[in-house]
């Protein structure tokens, strides 16, 4: 159990750009707080983050996640702020158990109430299932015909159908959010600690219009709730471990009307979740935002730990490679992701050790057809990361690897996110 000192190591960030580091062994602080020393200044760290889900899947506690994090931080001597998020919460059982382990920045997922194809309902079908919830969503007449300007020029209108359309998708989510946010500050004032709070939408197929990001925000400020982050579903396709698939040039329109609309009912932070590896849109989120944003990362780090057994260990990556197969396409269930393991190459001694790390940890993106393996690798073991570590050999294996090998693993942890934070300028002069 975290102790009342560690609890208290973590501060909130306000609207400081900010990345967070997920870790899902516990050995990574020491190379995610390297590589903000090199990148320079800029951001503010959240070293420990972990979703309700990961830690089920990797059998760690709350506490383990934050002591894993201070352990770090001590190591390194970090004396910066840096905050602690508790990812993907969802119930308030969620909540208690995280703010007991010290957790100060907590994001809510209502992706389980979201209707993820509401875009794609004809007026009929729209109607019928708008009609059944009404009741529910008093705050419907509000934004009824409501104009809205942006800056550049550009205006959206939330008419008759874009109104239906954001009750049907998000009404019911609206309402558990807005519960599970009032939740958290009554449990954060009654444990006397400053919290901070993100709502993450961006689990679901379809992309958050702008009618629909102003709706949900405005009704959290309505409530008193202040966020300091949202996490819309941006256009494109944010499939995990790889680069952006989708027209920057489109995703950086969106991405101007939504920081607009963040700075004036906020202001608050962008948040991109899903952001591990997405370093061609980087650039474009900095400048849109004006810096007001907030980068999520998680499996990303687990992959440099596989990079560490490839280098160490072949037998051992060849065994993980071959598990990570069999059970991707039970694991990636609740991912988004595309990799087929019949485009890739099994772990059979003919494929050299280097081709392996190559097509598994290498490919941020699809390869033309023709050109060799045509599926992201990258994706397979980032989905089977339970598996994995909940392995009874494997996982206390890479664990053991890597407490023997700790400067290789902080080597390069820090060059992988020195790119990411070097990417969103996060840069010395």
């Amino acid at each position: 159990m975290s102790t009342t000192a560690t609890i208290n190591r973590f501060s909130t960030l306000d609207l400081t750009p900010s990345f967070g580091f997920g870790d899902r062994i516990g050995l990574a602080t020491p190379g995610h707080i390297e590589a903000m020393k090199r990148a320079g200044g800029g951001f503010a760290p959240i070293f420990a983050q972990q979703s309700i889900r990961e830690m089920g899947r990797t059998g760690r506690t709350p506490s383990d996640v934050i002591d894993a994090a201070v352990w770090g931080m001590d190591a390194e001597e970090w004396q910066g702020a840096s905050g602690a998020d508790a990812d993907h919460l969802k119930t308030p059982a969620d909540v208690d158990i995280t703010s007991a382990a010290g957790f100060s920045f907590f994001t809510i997922d209502p992706s389980d109430y979201v209707d993820g194809n509401a875009d794609d309902y004809d007026e009929p079908a729209l109607r019928e299932r708008f009609e059944k919830i009404v009741a529910s969503v008093s705050w419907y007449s509000k934004y009824l015909n409501y104009r809205k300007s942006l800056s550049g020029g550009r205006s959206f209108t939330i008419d008759e159908q874009a109104a239906m359309r954001c009750a049907v998708k998000y009404g019911r989510a609206i309402k558990h959010a807005i519960e599970l946010a009032s939740y958290i500050r009554n449990v954060s004032d009654a444990a006397e600690r400053p919290f901070e709070l993100e709502l993450s939408i961006d689990e679901t197929r379809q992309p958050t219009s702008l009618a629909e990001h102003y709706i949900i925000a405005d009704q959290f400020r309505e409530h008193g709730l202040r966020l300091i982050s949202l996490a819309p579903r941006f256009v494109g396709e944010f499939e995990k471990g790889v680069d952006y698939k989708g027209d920057l040039s489109e995703l950086e329109r969106s991405l101007e009307d939504h920081a607009a609309l963040a700075r004036e009912l906020g202001p608050y932070k962008l948040s991109l979740h899903s952001g591990s590896d997405k370093l061609s849109l980087y650039p474009i989120l900095a400048r849109t935002t004006n810096g007001c944003l907030h980068v999520k990362t998680a499996g990303t780090s687990y992959l440099e730990a596989l990079r560490v057994v490839a280098r160490h260990d072949e037998s051992l990556f060849r065994r993980v490679i071959e598990v990570a197969r069999r059970f991707y396409d039970r694991d990636k269930a609740t991912y988004h992701v595309s990799a087929d393991v019949n485009k890739l190459p099994a772990a059979e001694n003919t494929v050299s050790v280097i081709e392996l790390e190559k097509v598994y940890l290498e490919r941020w993106c699809d390869v033309p057809a023709g050109k060799g393996f045509t599926a992201p690798g990258r994706q397979v073991l980032h989905c089977t990361f339970g598996t994995i570590l909940m392995d009874p050999e494997l996982g206390g294996l890479i664990r053991q690897l890597l407490q023997a090998y700790t400067d290789t693993y902080t080597e390069v942890l820090a060059d992988h996110f020195e790119r990411h934070l070097r990417a969103l300028g996060g840069t010395k002069s």
